[in-house]
């Protein structure tokens, strides 16, 4: 490893740090970055993971105070993505590189797609005006859902805050920034999890792991703080557009 790689690692951790704690997606800076600098994919993205989880954790350390609302929900909702999460990594190592390359281009869109269009859902989700029994069932489905994008996560990192992001959007009444609490808490979750696992898979490349481990680390406890003074529609614009940008590069190459 040369020390401008190592600069360019450290950067995309600091970047994917910040960004994962204000608004989900900072796997997209890093993952790419890392198979830019030369490592195959399904291992990029197997470090990536393993490296983002202090991240994560300053993140939810952060905006742990946000948290005290979702109490009673948090138990049913870290046992789901904890589960998903270990699912979804297993399926990962037993995928191949060329078969992960194809994918990674329309996960990310996918992800993208269901931020960008989670006003619209809600409004609509809202006008149908659910009776009793719809009420009833919401903790379930927001379970299911959960649980869902927890494999998800586990398979794919970057997006994973995006998608917890408007899933979590559907189904709580809240402002943002505390419901981007919950985001970051599951996505801790659902990346220790992964990592667990992915530690012992042999895929890991630890140096590059090491650095943006400790620069996500700093990101994640920056942009953890600054997560309730930016605008939610400035954070989802940036993530979105960064997203389909990286799409459309794993498409062209």
């Amino acid at each position: 490893m040369t020390p401008g790689e190592a600069a360019i690692a450290a950067a995309a951790g600091l970047a994917a740090g910040l960004i994962n704690a204000v608004a989900g997606g900072g796997t997209l800076v890093s993952f790419p970055a890392l198979v830019a600098l030369g490592v195959p994919a399904v291992a990029a993205n197997v470090t990536n993971t393993v490296a983002l989880v202090p991240g994560y954790l300053g993140g939810a350390a952060a905006q742990r105070r946000d948290l005290v609302t979702y109490a009673t929900r948090l138990r049913a909702l870290t046992i789901a993505a904890a589960i998903g999460g270990l699912i979804g990594s297993i399926l990962l190592v037993n995928t191949s590189d060329d078969v992960f390359r194809v994918l990674v281009p329309f996960l990310i869109l996918a992800a993208c797609a269901l931020l960008g269009f989670q006003d619209r859902i809600k409004r609509w989700y809202s006008s149908r005006r659910p009776s009793a029994q719809d009420a009833e069932r919401r903790p379930v489905l927001l379970v299911a859902a959960v649980f869902v994008g927890a494999i998800y996560g586990g398979y794919f990192g970057a997006g994973l805050g995006i998608m917890l992001l408007a899933i979590l959007g559907l189904a709580l009444d809240d402002p943002l920034p505390r419901i981007n609490s919950l985001k970051t808490a599951l996505s801790l979750v659902i990346n220790v999890l992964a990592a667990c696992f992915f530690v012992f898979s042999g895929k890991v490349d630890w140096p590059f792991a090491a650095i943006i481990a400790v620069s996500s680390l700093a990101g994640g406890v920056i942009g953890g703080r600054l997560a309730g003074r930016l605008d939610p529609r400035i954070l989802r614009t940036v993530v979105i557009t960064f997203g389909v940008i990286v799409a459309v590069r794993f498409f062209v190459t």
